[in-house]
């Protein structure tokens, strides 16, 4: 008996070994700071979890049409509309469970083997896997720190081909937190209308942005084209502090809608029952908590970034959103601390971790491998705490 070529395939997350290794060291009592999840800290707010045990009490744990609630389908049309200003119908949304399953099943509903799907570096590394389990190639393109990682029309125009069939972007950004302008999204989508492409957008971490010149824009509001072509990705758990509650979605054209649909009813059934209903609650409920977390990540994205700014042989540029700061360790190619050379991210990562305790991730498999990604989603005490023993690595180097 053999495993099929597409499960022999799939690499291992580098976030998860990281993750992995650090749970190892703290479960020998060592003091370990991890700077690798991609997840708030922060508890889901307690209306929101009242919510899930007023479901649970009702009885509400039965199916939910595969597509989810219409109640549900309903407040993400009304969240778009007010947020972002795009109108869909609810048949146009689809609730998965978790935005990684929406991502995953958009690919299946518009990937055909041997299709390219253009993924610009650095990128969130999950995509290039659910493209290849869906039969199509993950074409990943550089981008440049002056531009903030975010693609050109130039560099999308040298990497299409007759077999191109979508093009990604995530605004804000994992892992470099930076956010797209209107005039660089404009760009994508002539692009992408001049080649007949779909367009994927993870928009995640849309709530999350604290640059008062800074503003979430939504590419499928920009036209009507704009709109046909594009599949907006988003969901709750980075918002809302509900990461393990599953619940994300994706809106699109009623032609991709059905498609996906489809591949959910047979796949998954529907998402979590009670999770539709505290997810609902998220949305519709007041927005304070949103708004508090944010400015707490405003304040640890300063601090960091400050610390970053005055520590040797490092450069990053200031985030914008999201929670992550994505950190140049190129300079210290070639440096030992002891009798350990750091030729690499992951040489940097490893040695770090074993040294000094602390875990963050290596930006290899996100596409640029001269990086490492720091999560600032921890409290204060453990940034502090964390980033003096990051300056005191590097001051040790020789």
């Amino acid at each position: 008996m053999e495993l099929s070529k597409r499960a022999k395939n799939i690499k291992a997350s580098t976030t998860m070994a990281i993750t992995a290794k650090a749970g190892e060291l703290k479960a020998e009592g060592k003091d370990v700071v991890s700077f690798a999840p991609g997840e708030p800290d922060f508890d889901t707010p307690i209306h929101i979890k009242n919510a899930a045990i007023d479901a649970i009490n009702s009885g509400f744990t039965k199916y939910t049409p595969a597509a989810g609630t219409l109640e549900l389908r309903k407040a993400i049309c009304q969240k778009l509309k007010n947020d972002n200003e795009i109108e869909y119908e609810p048949s146009q949304i689809i609730v998965s469970n978790g935005a990684k399953h929406a991502l995953s099943n958009v690919f299946y509903a518009i990937v055909d083997n041997g299709d390219e799907v253009i993924i610009p570096r650095p990128f969130w590394i999950s995509y290039a896997a659910m493209i290849e389990l869906a039969g199509g190639t993950a074409i990943g393109i550089d981008t440049k720190k002056e531009n903030g990682y975010m693609v050109t029309r130039e560099e999308l125009e040298a990497a299409v081909t007759p077999k191109t069939k979508a093009v990604v972007i995530t605004s804000p950004s994992n892992p470099t937190g930076m956010v797209a302008s209107r005039k660089q999204l404009e760009d994508i989508a002539d692009f992408a209308k001049e080649h007949d492409l779909f367009i994927v957008a993870d928009e995640i971490y849309e709530k999350l942005i604290y640059d008062k010149n800074k503003k979430h824009i939504s590419i499928a509001s920009l036209n009507e084209d704009a709109k046909e072509r594009t599949i907006v990705i988003n969901g709750v758990s980075k918002s809302y502090a509900m990461t393990g509650w599953r619940i994300g979605y994706s809106a699109s054209s009623s032609l991709v809608a059905k498609a996906i649909a489809g591949i959910q009813s047979q796949t998954a059934s529907n998402p979590n029952s009670i999770a539709q209903k505290a997810a609902y609650e998220a949305l519709t409920s007041s927005q304070k908590c949103v708004e508090d977390m944010c400015a707490e990540f405003e304040k640890r994205r300063d601090y960091v970034f400050d610390r970053e700014e005055k520590m040797p042989y490092v450069s990053a540029l200031k985030p914008e959103g999201a929670f992550y700061l994505f950190m140049d360790v190129s300079g210290t190619y070639g440096m030992k601390h002891g009798e350990d050379t750091i030729n690499s991210a992951a040489d940097f990562a490893s040695i770090l971790l074993d040294k000094k305790l602390v875990a963050l991730v290596p930006c290899a498999d996100f596409g640029m491998g001269d990086f490492i990604r720091i999560s600032y989603a921890s409290s204060m005490e453990n940034l502090e705490k964390g980033m003096n023993r990051i300056e005191e690595f590097l001051n040790e180097l020789k």
